[in-house]
């Protein structure tokens, strides 16, 4: 029974393999022909454009490894059955469950090396996708985004009307302290700008209102040096940058976010539950693949594998609702995170109750 746990592990992983580089390249082919106009029009060098469709090329194999995965199991195993090999592996005493362990060894294969990609290898190239994107077709934009809000502690919100990063200086700076809904302190400036030599910002014309029991304090001033929880990091980031942090960042990102109360933490907190759920859908589609197609059939394997191309797509489809949920403020984001893994899990215990014996 070794040397066939050995030839079923090399074919499945030597065909997920295959399909894995097959769908890869569809894509990037398509992605490139879409692009070539913009890769022209900003005369973008040849190895940028390497560099970033490897990157991008990484992410695809994350995001296509339920497909993946789930049609080289049924691919192989529909082929074994159409074969009679299942049977006569079945005819000679062999268990089922026992029939699944090189399948489950080879999935255990890919999550383990699927969670240190999602870990510590996809991070950098997201980060690089999204410089490529800002360096080459949105051709670097020298302020972010208008009206920033930003949490700077548990009761402190900071809010400018435009950050520009060349200089380090934003617009219309105002930070309130609020508490129980109560304005306690407002402090206001034309303009504030990062010192590098003292880390700290300074305040241009600032005006500091102050609510007290018996009225109001108004303080005004030229220039004030002040230190805030934000750096000029903070106001360079990118919209995936909870996707572009390794395992370690991010842990340690969620902290800093947690301890200034800021209210885009959930979107870390998810990414890391993600990052961990992912590596198991590998072995729950695995298992369901090999119920599937343990069955011989008449019409041949098309049909299973037109089957696991679109429970895989509803797998994805589950994936991204569930994220959704989670991220818009369920009570239970891990669950709403685990959801598609629990139900297909439950899918496949339902299955088993089918297959051949």
């Amino acid at each position: 029974m070794k040397i066939l746990d050995k030839l079923i592990i090399k074919e499945f992983l030597k065909t997920y393999f295959f399909v894995v580089v097959m769908l890869i390249l569809i894509v990037l082919v398509l992605d490139f022909t879409e692009k070539n106009d913009a890769y022209i029009r900003n005369s973008v060098p040849a190895g940028e454009i390497f560099r970033y469709m490897g990157n991008y090329g990484l992410y695809l194999n994350n995001l296509l490894t339920p497909i993946t995965v789930f049609i080289a199991v049924i691919f192989i195993t529909s082929k074994m059955a159409e074969r009679t090999e299942i049977v006569a592996i079945l005819s000679s005493g062999v268990s089922f469950v026992r029939m699944l362990r090189p399948f489950l060894f080879g999935a255990a294969m890919i999550g383990g090396i699927s969670f240190l990609m999602n870990g510590w290898v996809l991070p950098g190239a997201n980060a690089g996708i999204s410089q490529f994107k800002i360096a080459y077709l949105d051709k670097g934009k020298a302020s972010t985004d208008p009206n920033i809000h930003i949490k700077v502690g548990p009761d402190a919100y900071a809010f400018l009307t435009r950050y520009f990063k060349t200089g380090n200086t934003g617009y219309n700076f105002t930070l309130e302290e609020i508490r129980d809904g109560q304005l306690l302190a407002k402090l206001s400036s034309d303009r504030i700008q990062w010192d590098t030599t003292k880390n700290a910002w300074k305040l241009i014309n600032w005006r500091l209102r102050e609510i007290q029991e018996r009225g109001e304090k108004y303080t005004v001033g030229e220039e004030l040096d002040t230190v805030l929880s934000i750096t000029p990091a903070d106001f360079d980031l990118p919209e995936n940058h909870h996707e572009t942090l390794k395992l370690p960042e991010l842990s340690r990102q969620i902290k800093v976010l947690e301890e200034r109360g800021a209210d885009n933490v959930n979107f870390y907190r998810i990414e890391r539950y993600v990052r961990f759920m992912s590596p198991f859908a590998a072995l729950i589609l695995t298992f369901i693949g090999v119920i599937m197609s343990a069955r011989k059939t008449r019409g041949g394997s098309g049909f299973q594998i037109a089957m696991g191309f679109l429970l895989a797509f509803i797998y994805i489809l589950l994936f991204i609702l569930s994220r959704t949920f989670a991220e818009n403020g369920t009570q239970y984001p891990i669950f709403a995170v685990w959801l598609p893994n629990i139900i297909f899990a439950v899918t496949g215990l339902v299955l088993y109750k089918t297959v051949p014996r």
